[in-house]
């Protein structure tokens, strides 16, 4: 993983934001913030415990483009209720989904055999972060639901 890209997550955080809008849950403060301070977390978790080290560029590349499954989870909360149990089912298999595919990436990257539980944790709480941004906001009326009423 010798290329950091930065476009690919930064449309990816967009486009949740844009779905948690059009589903009535405008969030971009919460998104925005959460993904700075969640990177620069994880950024220092992984320096502290890989014996090389790892730039902030790779770790919000990683961590943005895992971020995939929420961004679907996002589209599917402008037509559906995700407050119901169908919505908590799809929120943690994507959660498990994002941690699973961002730890596997950074273990391989930084060598850290047998530590992919310790990495999978804290990336785990990340994605919940923004999994409850999905779910549990108050849910004003969207775009989907004024236009077919």
């Amino acid at each position: 993983m010798d290329d950091a890209d930065l476009a690919g997550p930064m449309l990816f955080c967009f486009c949740f934001g844009m779905f948690l809008l059009l589903s009535g849950k405008p969030q971009f403060g919460y998104i925005y913030g959460v993904a700075l301070l969640g990177d620069l977390s994880i950024y220092f978790l992984l320096n502290l415990m890989s014996p090389t080290g790892i730039d902030a560029y790779r770790v919000s590349s990683v961590l943005g483009y895992c971020l995939l499954p929420l961004v679907l989870t996002s589209l599917a909360s402008i037509a559906l209720n995700l407050d119901t149990l169908i919505g908590y089912i799809l929120s943690i298999t994507s959660i498990f989904w994002c941690a699973y595919s961002s730890s596997g990436i950074f273990v391989s990257v930084l060598q850290m055999q047998n530590q992919r539980y310790l990495v999978a944790y804290p990336v785990m709480l990340f994605y919940a972060s923004f999994a409850l941004l999905t779910v549990f906001q108050h849910r004003g009326e969207s775009a989907y639901h004024k236009f077919f009423r």
